[in-house]
């Protein structure tokens, strides 16, 4: 009886939880759009349309998330192809490279993007010096460089998502189909790629949600005419322009919308994929011909795909580097003053303090939810499921807002709740919110693992609820729980949305709001913003790879929606 007690209490305590800090402002913002000063109105919605500059950031960000899609997918799928369906030399180092461009946000890349590719960049002087025309790569930074960077860094999500359905199907079915004379090409359209898009729609969707939302590459690109940027634009006058609240609606309904359509598709297509007697392809050996292709395709991949930290490092590095292809001086000074440098320092000892603190609270939610969802999965279980997923499809940026509309106000204790005064509290349970679901699956993968006769053992001989978690589970779970810890820590490290907005005084500026700002300084910034990013990039590397170690195939599972 006290054991059950003791599950309803802990299932009040995140529910409650998750409804102040996650629906709660969510729902604020939304009555604000149409309930300003008193009066209902539907004008600011409407206006997003009627207004020509906010109509066209709606549809630019459309664009980038469905280009950022469609170019990661023509990405991704050839790359899981080869890696769940062939085996080669080599085959595991060149699957780890496939993950590198992960441990770079796309606004760190822009930084070093914007040397090689500017109108006096390395690329265009190169072009000078074989007598050809420079180009005008990026617009003068619009669109296309946006796209390119967001490419370099989620592709690796869909190819995650993807490699794992893509392994799950059964290659019976595909047998069957070619002994019925179809060829390669018709088996895959109609029989590989509809059993595999329960996984494709879970990594299509946060790639899409991820670039139709992401305000970092477009600020470093000044690429203003977007729905993000125009949403940072209109915080500061909030309290007298509605208009806002009405981007972050649209902003969440959309995200939303395409949330629970990708939930509904990979569902219907779970059932019709669903068999039994499932066997793994054992894979294939390419011949010579075949091979040689292969590592073609991979290295050329790999090599693209790390061009932003190679350009990023190059900016690090350079003591000068301009109107030449190559840096004429190398320095580490620049690192030192990562290290030193008032806001850079001062950025980074802040993003270090607040990340641990969420990433404490993530794993007492994260274990906790765990918990319920499998030892105590019910009705009400399974909708708390769908919540704390949500946070994967709801922007970063749109949180953030409504925490700053609703908690300016709010005070407990010695602890204030509002950005302008201290903005740690907000931007600890903020990040904690965002990087829970990767918590909560980490845990969950745990608690599936683990037997529960050892729990009902410990029980059975005398121990409390709290003595079983704490000697029994916990520790047989340990690298579950340290994987999701570690990937929870890395990612708010460098959260990039929810900070641009809460973090308004320079002196609590985390990592991301500190690069931005150097970046804008044209002397020694997107120096000193580069090695930051270097030496963070450092840091998500050795997470992925411990992660990726301890979770090894359902590290993907990390990444979805459902």
């Amino acid at each position: 009886m006290k054991h059950r007690w003791g599950g309803t209490v802990l299932l009040a305590i995140v529910t409650g939880f998750l409804l102040v800090f996650l629906v709660y402002p969510l729902v604020l913002v939304l009555v604000q759009s149409v309930y300003f000063n008193k009066t209902f109105t539907l004008s600011f919605l409407a206006s997003v349309w009627t207004n020509t500059g906010l109509r066209a950031g709606v549809v630019n960000s459309l664009l980038v998330g469905l280009y950022s899609t469609l170019a990661s997918t023509v990405v991704a799928l050839p790359l899981a192809w080869l890696f769940v369906r062939y085996r080669f030399p080599g085959r595991a180092l060149l699957n780890g490279l496939m993950l590198v461009p992960m441990v770079m946000p796309p606004f760190v890349g822009a930084i070093g993007l914007k040397q090689i590719f500017a109108r006096c960049g390395s690329l265009n002087l190169i072009l000078e010096h074989l007598g050809l025309p420079m180009v005008d790569w990026f617009g003068g930074g619009g669109m296309l460089g946006v796209i390119i960077l967001e490419v370099l860094h989620l592709y690796p999500i869909m190819y995650l998502n993807v490699a794992a359905a893509l392994a799950n199907v059964d290659p019976a079915m595909e047998e069957a189909a070619a002994n019925l004379g179809a060829s390669q090409w018709t088996v895959f359209r109609r029989v590989t790629f509809p059993l595999m898009t329960p996984g494709y729609f879970a990594g299509a969707v946060i790639v899409f949600i991820w670039a139709f939302t992401d305000p970092g590459a477009p600020l470093i690109f000044e690429f203003r005419t977007c729905m993000p940027v125009q949403i940072f634009d209109h915080l500061t006058d909030m309290n007298e322009n509605p208009i806002g609240y009405a981007l972050v609606v649209y902003a969440l309904v959309l995200s939303l919308v395409f949330f629970m359509t990708s939930k509904w598709l990979a569902q219907r297509k779970s059932v019709i994929a669903s068999g039994k007697g499932a066997t793994a392809d054992a894979g294939r050996t390419p011949s010579t011909l075949g091979l040689a292709g292969i590592y073609v395709l991979l290295i050329g991949v790999t090599l693209v795909a790390l061009l932003p930290h190679v350009s990023v490092l190059g900016v690090a590095i350079s003591g000068e580097w301009f109107m030449t292809i190559l840096p004429t001086k190398v320095t580490g000074e620049y690192f030192k003053l990562a290290l030193t440098h008032r806001l850079a320092a001062s950025s980074i000892r802040i993003s270090l303090v607040l990340s641990s603190l969420a990433t404490l609270l993530d794993i007492i939610l994260g274990v906790a939810l765990g918990y319920l969802f499998v030892r105590r999965r019910n009705k009400f279980t399974q909708w708390l499921d769908t919540l704390v997923m949500m946070p994967l499809a709801i922007p970063g940026i749109v949180l953030a807002f409504g925490y700053f509309a609703c908690f300016h106000n709010w005070k407990i204790g010695p602890v204030t709740f509002n950005p302008q005064v201290d903005a740690f509290p907000l931007m600890i349970i903020c990040y904690s919110v965002r990087r829970l679901p990767y918590m909560v699956r980490s845990s969950y993968a745990g608690f599936q693992q683990l037997s529960e006769s050892l729990e009902e053992a410990a029980l059975n001989l005398g121990a409390s609820t709290k003595r079983m978690l704490t000697k029994v589970t916990i520790p047989l779970m340990s690298s579950h729980i340290l994987a999701g810890a570690i990937l929870s820590f890395s990612f708010a490290v460098f959260e990039v949305g929810s900070t641009i907005v809460l973090a308004v005084r320079e002196e609590q500026y985390p990592i991301a709001k500190a690069i931005y700002l150097l970046s804008m300084r044209l002397t020694d910034g997107p120096n000193i913003a580069s090695a930051m990013g270097i030496l963070g990039m450092a840091l998500l590397a050795v997470s992925l790879i411990v992660s990726g170690t301890v979770l090894g195939q359902r590290m993907g599972e990390l990444f979805k929606t459902r």
